[in-house]
């Protein structure tokens, strides 16, 4: 949809006009890969004042993410703006002075009123007669505000921490020093001073935001939060603190609060520490709002316990618009087939090929046993081929290939901030899993590296309605050797957070497998005071065995379907299926001529993935280039040397098949640098080579000692899918 003119109520919003505004540049930097990309972004004019909006989703209510004080713009919402889109049209507003809005310095362009009536434009813009307004700290404020003096446009308003002005003194740490005062302390709250944010505003960014964010384990909230707050300036928070109020004394604010008639519920965390829990009781008291008291959480439950804060808003606006008119349906647990929720990684291939082996497997054990996929692209690539039903709602599920892909270098994917980059992504897939395990009635859950479902089910065990297993083939974040001191740090709290979840609750895994067998575990430690990884994984899982993704063929016979030579020597040159391994396969390609030179008659077969375009690798004399293969295993049974990254499962395969293989890991992958060549070294197996290693004459020559050889790898067991689905199948 595109915003309109100001509508049918465009005098109540002060001369507000709009106009279309790039999506590409929010206060002069790249918008990152989203878990839901906006419909429109546009902005409303309001007296030379540009504010930005954003519109996701067209269902109805409207709900409107109002902006709070100009320290955070409105990606503060990005956990809740992807599931709420699925079912209301969503409106997210930046704040005067951060985003892609407008930063005057003059206090009084960021009066209440002001604000209020940014609310009025952008609902104007938008066509929205009546919406429900959410808002935190200021923004519940203002939305409180725009009930009372709006009423025929809120439909109810949805307060997290909510301030109001005189209504209670504030917090008492925050009073001992003044805004103007010269001071000769920087301690504390002494930095919420006007001197001390001329001199070093970064700090004071870092202090409001670790106190306003105190949970444990918190670092991506954090960091997401200070840069932010950096997007603005000391001046333009200046402006704001002196900036004119709507109400002149407490008698004002409790009037105004009075005047509210919307429904209201109001959130609040028990360790917030920047508005008093009386400031919250008085506003219940005043508007006759629902409260929900979070115990523990701070001042940003939005984005620290995003699903319950999802869950609290999205009920809210439901209960305000058209009721939920699907069909329901329940049937007797006893005439109930057994049902399966299987959930597998579409980071790559690998998953997919060795969870359709397995549910092979838990089909044997249980005849009747329907299987329903939560699955993206590209693992719907195998599964459709393989005749399994994915269920309808996998639709709506944010790719996390492509995020992957847009964090991605020159063969270098840093996979572990790459995993803490994608956490908006992986709140809006858990919201989806959970609203589909909610509605549909399973007796398994299964997720393979589903690090969704397994980190926000131990953040709310409270929705474990069925049995869940998880399944892994690496337990550890580990930080490459670059990232120094800071990386270490992070892995570390990352795995003392996993460490702490299963700890207290034991019994939320029904079931931990890790694909593989003790020895493959590295021998590192989780971090410093933690337990030695392998030893911590042999208490927490049980241990499967490797899951080869196919039965064992006969070579010849193979290579025969193939339509290779038995005295030909053929080179297969795959790089998995989540399309960051282009630059390697142009390398590959690159040394073909030489290799061929090396190696005379040399067949090579690339094999791009799901998601390279073959069109993009030049064409060549014996030089063969695939989109997508089905059972790729079996071109890696039958040819005479691979060439592949540093994933698990190719190069398992090809242990497996005792094929010999030139492996080139990702840089600053950590999994693939650590965990799966600790594997590979204690098979014996691959040869490791180094991007910068990858010349055209270097891999030629490696090409031409490699091909062929006769290995001396470790033998792969062969019952590993057998063994994982035993694990599954007394679940059910």
């Amino acid at each position: 949809m595109s915003p309109s003119p100001a509508g049918p109520r465009s005098a109540s919003s002060g001369g507000a006009r709009t106009a279309l505004q790039p999506r590409c540049n929010r206060a002069g930097h790249d918008v990152p890969v989203r878990a839901r990309e906006p419909d429109t972004a546009g902005y409303v004019d309001r007296d030379g004042v540009k504010v930005g909006f954003e519109v996701y989703g067209s269902g109805e209510p409207t709900v409107l993410l109002a902006p709070t004080w100009p320290i955070v713009d409105s990606r503060m919402w990005k956990a809740q703006v992807p599931h709420l889109s699925r079912h209301f049209r969503v409106v997210t507003v930046d704040p005067r002075g951060n985003g892609r809005s407008d930063r005057p310095t003059d206090p009084e362009a960021y009066a209440d009123a002001a604000y209020v009536g940014d609310l009025v434009a952008v609902l104007d813009a938008v066509g929205a007669d009546r919406a429900v307004l959410a808002g935190l700290c200021s923004g519940a404020w203002w939305s409180f505000v725009a009930a009372a003096e709006h009423p025929d446009r809120v439909l109810g308003v949805f307060a997290i921490a909510p301030t109001a002005p005189f209504l209670t003194p504030p917090r008492p740490e925050r009073t001992v020093y003044g805004f103007d005062d010269v001071l000769d302390t920087d301690e504390g709250w002494a930095k919420l001073n006007r001197h001390f944010w001329a001199r070093d505003f970064p700090a004071f960014c870092e202090f409001f935001i670790d106190t306003i964010i105190p949970e444990p384990h918190s670092t991506k909230q954090r960091e997401d939060a200070v840069g932010w707050a950096l997007q603005t300036t000391a001046e333009v928070l200046a402006a704001t603190w002196t900036a004119p109020m709507f109400v002149a004394d407490r008698a004002g604010a409790e009037a105004l609060l009075g005047r509210v008639t919307c429904p209201v519920v109001g959130v609040f965390g028990t360790d917030d520490r920047c508005q008093p829990r009386e400031r919250m009781d008085r506003v219940v008291a005043l508007t006759g709002a629902r409260q929900v008291v979070l115990e523990g959480a701070g001042h940003l439950p939005s984005a620290r316990e995003p699903v319950v804060v999802n869950r609290l808003l999205c009920d809210f606006a439901r209960s305000l618009g058209r009721p939920d008119a699907a069909p329901r349906r329940w049937t007797r647990p006893l005439d109930r087939r057994r049902r399966v929720l299987y959930l597998s990684s579409p980071i790559g291939l690998g998953h997919v090929e060795r969870d359709v082996a397995i549910a092979d497997e838990l089909r044997k054990l249980h005849p009747d046993l329907a299987i329903d996929w939560l699955a993206q692209h590209p693992v719907t690539e195998v599964l459709h081929r393989r005749g399994e039903h994915v269920h309808p709602a996998s639709a709506f599920l944010a790719n996390e290939s492509a995020h992957l892909e847009a964090e991605a270098g020159e063969h270098d994917l840093h996979a572990f901030a790459a995993v803490r980059a994608m956490d908006e992504i992986l709140v809006a897939n858990f919201m989806l899993f959970a609203e589909v395990a909610e509605r549909d009635a399973y007796d398994l859950w299964v997720g393979d590296e589903a690090w969704e479902v397994d980190y926000f089910l131990h953040e709310n065990p409270e929705l474990k309605t069925a049995a869940y297993a998880w399944l892994t083939d690496f337990v550890g974040w580990l930080p490459m050797p670059d990232g120094g001191a800071r990386e270490a740090a992070l892995t570390a709290d990352y795995n003392a957070e996993m460490v702490e979840h299963v700890a207290r609750l034991p019994r939320l895994r029904d079931r931990a497998v890790f694909v593989g067998n003790p020895d493959d575990v590295v021998p590192d430690d989780l971090g410093p005071g933690l337990p030695g990884i392998r030893e911590w994984t042999e208490q927490h899982y049980a241990f499967s065995g490797y899951v080869t993704a196919g039965p064992r063929a006969d070579r010849q016979e193979l290579r025969a379907q193939l339509g290779w030579r038995p005295d030909e020597q053929v080179c297969v040159v795959t790089v998995g299926g989540s399309g960051v391994g282009g630059h390697l396969l142009r390398r590959v390609v690159a040394a073909f001529g030489e290799a061929r030179r090396l190696v005379p008659g040399l067949r090579m077969v690339v094999v791009a993935g799901p998601r390279l375009d073959p069109a993009t690798l030049p064409v060549r004399g014996g030089l063969e280039i695939h989109g997508y293969v089905d059972r790729l295993h079996r071109y890696l049974a039958a040819c005479d040397l691979a060439i592949s990254h540093g994933g698990l499962t190719t190069t398992m395969t090809l242990t497996a098949y005792r094929r010999p293989f030139l492996y080139v890991p990702l840089r600053n992958h950590f999994e693939q640098n650590l965990h799966v060549r600790h594997r590979l070294r204690r098979y014996r197996a691959g040869r490791c080579l180094a991007y910068e290693e990858t010349g055209p004459e270097q891999l030629a020559a490696a090409i031409a000692a490699e091909i062929g050889r006769t290995v001396d790898y470790r033998p792969v067991e062969t019952d590993g899918a057998a063994r994982a689905a035993a694990l599954l199948a007394d679940l059910l």
